[in-house]
């Protein structure tokens, strides 16, 4: 099975290599979880094939939702060349997608990875990859046009707010999401730059990743990295975004680092003298999982994200880090079991209902071994039950997801397939419970 680095090369063109696989004893972690498998039929809708034009290809991410339901997301590959933002309307039964921006390269920015979000000022918000002004990818703001639009497609104009070098200010924002605190500053994290070390990726020019501030003032943005990953015990090379507590702790992954090798998670505590990265975990690659490419959510004080690797079932694990005393407690809820191999686990962080079920996708696990929808049901007596929602079976419905699960206020589900679809170049799905 390729490594996510591998895969994006395959799926995107790109030709950036992927992170060094590092050898580590594996443990054994005691399960308490119910893991009683349970498979109920649902009813999934592809509304969206993508075409490789205007729409794009090969979405990556998640999606978004606005308070009239609309939804909003991203595609790495197509448009002018480097992917694209494009909202879908409902429309009676069926939607109706409007490209809002095409990616050129630059000074604009290349394969956009991550979801884009609404900022306080209700505009979206995002991320690219590669390119952009200085060649690293960027951030970038999107927002309508200020004169009313009459078309029956409007697209939207695009401000690069920061262009990364891939220097010491980082390079290669991944799959997460940003993050605003109140003031309105933007908080997140890049795969690659940062301080150079040889323990990091020889294909990424030695560098580990940042955890980067920009603030606003005055209608410009000013970057400051917060945390340099070495590499080393500290974790390196984060995929995912950050989520931030009401004490103004950082918390989020790194896909590499830590004791082992295998990834870590980590609060970073921000004062006046800098930042401290504390690991919360270090991956071993055995029972509790590796390779972490999701993030993180919050519930009642408990850390909960996911491992693309490793696990009893070798294929990556669902967990939960809770507070305990002066440090936190580690334990798995879930395995995952593939036919296809290693790393067929979950590459999206979860999302969480109003009763604490939790919810996600696997990109090659699923009876047809081209990825699942699954949910988790939080038992009242403790411990969880695994339910399979869909199964993709590499046709018409898609394949191979990336994406996250959005619980829209409709009640249904939504998300995207990186690939398949009529068209082979992924869809965007609706799967009603």
């Amino acid at each position: 099975m390729a490594n996510i680095r591998q895969l994006r090369s395959l799926i995107s063109g790109l030709s950036r290599g992927a992170a060094p696989v590092v050898l580590a004893l594996a443990i054994g972690l005691m399960l308490a979880v119910v893991a009683t498998r349970a498979v109920e039929a649902q009813t999934l809708q592809v509304i969206h094939n993508f075409a490789n034009g205007s729409d794009g290809r090969n979405p990556f991410a998640g999606l978004t939702a606005d308070g009239a339901g609309n939804l909003y997301g991203t595609a790495v590959n197509g448009g002018r060349g480097c992917g694209t933002v494009f909202q879908l309307k409902q429309k009676g039964s069926g939607w109706t997608l409007n490209p809002l921006y095409s990616f050129a390269g630059s000074p604009d920015g290349c394969d956009p990875e991550a979801r884009v979000i609404f900022g306080p000022n209700g505009t979206l918000f995002g991320t690219t990859y590669a390119a952009g002004p200085a060649g690293d990818g960027t951030v970038f703001n999107l927002r309508p046009f200020p004169s009313a639009c009459k078309a029956a497609l409007c697209p939207w104009m695009e401000t690069v707010l920061y262009g990364f070098s891939g220097a010491a200010d980082g390079g290669g924002p991944g799959y997460g999401d940003l993050l605003f605190d109140p003031a309105g500053n933007i908080y997140g994290t890049t795969y690659m730059g940062g301080l150079k070390n040889s323990d990091c990726d020889p294909f990424q020019s030695q560098t580990c990743g940042v955890v980067y501030k920009l603030t606003p003032s005055n209608g410009a943005w000013t970057e400051s990295v917060l945390y340099s990953f070495k590499g080393g015990s500290d974790g390196g090379n984060p995929y995912s975004g950050l989520i931030l507590d009401q004490a103004g702790n950082f918390y989020g992954t790194t896909y590499i680092g830590g004791l082992s090798g295998f990834g870590t998670v980590f609060q970073l505590t921000c004062g006046s003298g800098g930042c401290t990265n504390n690991v919360l975990h270090d991956f071993t690659n055995g029972g509790d999982g590796g390779s972490p490419i999701g993030g993180l959510i919050f519930q009642s004080g408990n850390l909960y994200g996911v491992g693309s690797d490793g696990g009893t079932g070798g294929d990556g694990t669902v967990f939960e880090l809770s507070p305990s005393g002066s440090g936190w407690t580690f334990t798995v809820i879930y395995n995952f079991t593939s036919p296809e191999g290693a790393q067929c686990g979950p590459r999206a962080g979860l999302s969480m209902d109003a009763a604490g079920n939790l919810y996600g996708t696997t990109y090659c696990d699923g009876v047809s071994g081209y990825g699942n929808v699954f949910e988790l049901i939080a038992l009242k007596g403790g411990g969880w039950m695994y339910k399979d929602l869909h199964d993709f079976s590499g046709g018409n419905d898609g394949k191979n997801p990336i994406s996250s699960v959005l619980l829209h206020p409709n009640g249904k589900l939504y998300g995207t397939t990186s690939v398949g679809g009529t068209e082979g170049f992924g869809v965007v799905w609706e799967l009603t419970p």
